[in-house]
């Protein structure tokens, strides 16, 4: 029988972090000693992992003891950064917030900073790729509705994060249901796992650095912290709401706060959680933005004061007051899986210096659809999420272009699939379901990606589509490309820079004329679009880390 593999460095710190919060539910240390040791492991982690390989052998009693004996190591240097959100791809998985919790915590991670994510204990969680998932053994309670109501933790790993999922008992209902969002007590649900992620963190002794949160959904956690947490030991702690859009906010009657301890006299003013326009009800996106330290608005398309000015969603008042701690970033893609040069789901690997395998893919990617076989022949590449705002454009667009032979591959979207029809050419391709290893082979076969727009969190399409060599461009009809969709004021994302001077102003019929009549000049830009790096690792997290650097700094 073979034997099991030996568990990763980060792997074994974070099993001694979850003992660690094991040991304080079952009383065998107080908070005080709990925090000591977690620095220990946090200030030596290597030294730590090299001597503590057996954790999960060794009973609380020993490994305390040990704990307590061990010194000399390797000092780290970074944040302590807990994630309180909803979603967490692949765990739980429903829009953009889920590819940015995890894309951005691995590169934060990758950076020397340690980060863990709490979530609910969704009954459709994806545990899959979780190490050593385990139940506390002890109940963790939190405060809801007047009463104090217990809470079954179970902590783990997935991809060297550490991860808690808190799982209610006596409203076990709450997350035991088919969908994540869009029921009539949404409220309650996510205020009481606000509210129970700031009690379990307070009872395990955790002192973070930043407490990071998402949407709507958790900005309770906000006036939660400062109105009753962090005058019981979350001193040094500090608040950073992210918000994936403006446009959901959750207007709730102003009693309903005091299901979680807040006071609703206190917080319905019109400085703090009251509804800008609908003053008799409380707004929790706009006390997030108000009871937060820094908040980041993700765009890779909108400047800061574009979105300050005119795209708050009836918060414009609110944003202009707190524009100071506003910060817009863009989204990312996880380069360590799409890398054109070691991308594992390719025919043939290829890089800005060397594209003599994209012709490969391409070549592959047209036999494997049945596409006439000619690297010669311009292919498109058109992977929606959504195509019910722009479906006439893009068959008028189709309808053009495949007169002029070009080759058009549709993925992940049946909205068109009736339109193949129209097309006697048979130079069109649908592909109705997402398929992950097909799409990695449509990027790089490609020579152009339709996109639908270039703020695309989901999907990440103009993003790797520069990074496999493939064009970004605009879904429209007219020869305007995307002057209506990118700010050009000061303040945008680099890559919102970068593709206004590139691709940004190109319609299809443009672009297309271009690599017949300047290949020489496309070629540079391509090679010059591969070099660049639009991941989560790059401008994104910079701007996060450069947000808790001046959330230490308050």
């Amino acid at each position: 029988m073979g034997s099991l593999p030996k568990p990763d460095k980060l792997s074994i710190c974070w099993e001694l972090l979850h003992r660690i919060d094991s040991m304080i539910f079952t009383g065998l240390i107080n908070t005080g000693e709990a925090s000591d040791l977690r620095k220990l492991v946090l200030d030596y982690k290597v030294s730590v992992a090299d001597v503590f390989t057996d954790t999960l052998q060794k009973r609380d009693a020993e490994l305390l003891a040990e704990l307590r004996h061990f010194s000399n190591g390797s000092k780290k240097s970074g944040y302590h950064i807990i994630h309180i959100c909803t979603e967490m791809e692949p765990l739980v998985s429903v829009g953009s917030l889920a590819p940015y919790v995890s894309g951005l915590s691995c590169a934060l991670q990758r950076k020397g900073h340690l980060v863990e994510v709490i979530l609910p204990k969704y009954a459709s969680l994806d545990l899959d790729g979780v190490q050593g998932l385990r139940e506390i053994e002890a109940e963790s309670y939190s405060y809801f509705n007047g009463q104090l109501h217990g809470n079954k933790i179970w902590t783990g790993v997935f991809s060297g994060i550490g991860v808690t999922f808190i799982q209610p008992l006596y409203y076990s209902s709450f997350f035991s249901r088919e969908r994540v969002y869009g029921y009539s007590d949404d409220f309650e649900r996510f205020t009481y796992f606000s509210r129970a992620s700031l009690d379990y963190i307070l009872k395990s002794g955790k002192q973070p650095d930043v407490l990071h949160i998402h949407n709507w959904e958790t900005a309770i956690v906000g006036p939660l912290f400062w109105d009753i947490f962090v005058k019981q030991g979350l001193g040094s702690t500090r608040i950073l709401l992210t918000c994936q859009s403006l446009d959901s906010q959750c207007l709730e009657r102003p009693d309903k706060l005091a299901l979680c301890g807040l006071d609703p006299d206190r917080l319905h003013r019109p400085d703090r959680l009251q509804d800008n326009n609908k003053t008799h009800l409380v707004n929790i996106l706009k006390g997030g933005l108000v009871y937060s330290n820094k908040a980041v608005i993700m765009s890779s398309i909108h400047s800061k004061g574009r979105i300050v000015r005119s795209l708050g969603h009836g918060l414009e008042s609110t944003l202009a007051v707190h524009q100071d701690k506003l910060l817009v970033a863009p989204s990312g893609f996880e380069n360590s899986t799409w890398d054109p040069s070691n991308d594992k789901f390719l025919p043939e690997n290829f890089c800005a210096e060397d594209l003599k395998g994209k012709t490969v893919c391409k070549v592959s990617l047209q036999q494997q659809l049945g596409l006439s076989k000619n690297a010669s022949t311009i292919l498109v590449g058109c992977i929606f999420s959504d195509l019910s705002d722009v479906a006439e454009n893009v068959k008028a667009v189709v309808r053009d272009a495949s007169m002029r032979g070009i080759q058009f591959i549709f993925m992940g979207n049946r909205a068109l699939a009736s339109f193949q029809e129209e097309l006697e050419d048979g130079n069109v391709r649908f592909i109705d379901s997402h398929n992950d290893d097909l799409s990695h082979l449509i990027f790089a076969g490609s020579d152009i990606m339709l996109c639908q727009s270039f703020h695309d969190p989901v999907l990440q399409v103009p993003q790797k589509a520069l990074k496999y060599g493939a064009a970004p461009i605009a879904v429209n009809l007219n020869d305007i490309g995307f002057r209506h969709f990118i700010d050009f004021d000061h303040g945008t994302s680099k890559i919102s820079q970068f593709i206004s001077s590139t691709f940004g102003n190109m319609s299809l019929s443009q672009a297309l004329d271009e690599i017949k009549n300047n290949p020489s000049n496309w070629k540079r830009r391509i090679m010059d679009a591969m070099s660049q790096d639009f991941s989560w690792d790059a401008e994104c997290c910079d701007i996060h880390v450069s947000a808790y650097s001046a959330l230490k700094n308050l």
